[in-house]
């Protein structure tokens, strides 16, 4: 999800969803779009089609679901999700939406240090 360098700026301190699903695919197809950074928060719309296959990220991060259900997996646990819940991820754990409906659609919030606040 994240890259290095910089996102693109968001031209405002707003950001709706509707607009932000504008916005996926991302760059080359990705299926997340870099809609805000301020030091080191970092604020994406994530919407996979079929699988994700994400990998774990050098910072914490907080999904915050748009729409759509299904099941997410962190380490060897799994949960159901629905549209409001918040999944929280430490930096370096193994992670993925493993079932979800066609309509998914979260907010990702990365930030802290790399390694995670925990570090």
């Amino acid at each position: 999800m994240a890259e290095s360098g910089t996102p693109q700026q968001a031209h405002s301190w707003h950001l709706g969803t509707a607009a932000a699903r504008k916005r996926v695919p991302g760059p080359h197809g990705r299926p997340f779009a870099e809609l805000f950074q301020h030091g080191t928060l970092q604020v994406e719309i994530y919407a996979p089609r079929g699988s994700d296959d994400q990998q774990p990220h050098a910072l914490d991060e907080l999904y915050v679901v748009i729409s759509g259900a299904g099941e997410f997996q962190r380490g060897q646990e799994k949960v159901s999700f629905v549209p409001g819940d918040l999944l929280f991820v430490p930096a370096g754990i193994e992670h993925r939406f493993v079932r979800f409906s066609p309509d998914f659609a979260t907010w990702v919030i990365f930030y802290g240090p790399e390694g995670g606040e925990g570090a």
